[in-house]
């Protein structure tokens, strides 16, 4: 078991504390272990929830379709053209 060293401290009111340590009471648990299991739990559903995007396998498919067309860059073809010919000039 790795050894804890880390602490997580919170501000909260008499209220929320006597909540938790009744909700750590009637689950036979400390109330640290209660706080972290609880903040844990929160924390991989949120994870899970936001850091990835699930779309249908036909919207995925459109989408990458579309990213392996090309668009039309004029300003972009015309700079590439301009530096190609620079470079012409300075090898002249």
């Amino acid at each position: 078991m790795a050894t804890k060293t880390d602490r997580l401290e919170a501000r909260l009111t008499r209220t929320q504390r006597k909540r938790i340590e009744q909700a750590a009471t009637l689950a036979g648990e400390p109330v640290s272990a209660f706080v972290i299991l609880a903040a844990l739990d929160r924390a991989e559903t949120v994870v899970s929830e936001r850091a990835s995007t699930v779309v249908p396998a036909d919207y995925f498919d459109r989408l990458l379709s579309t990213l392996d067309e090309p668009d039309p860059a004029p300003r972009l073809a015309r700079a590439a053209r301009t530096a190609q010919q620079r470079q012409r000039t300075k090898a002249a």
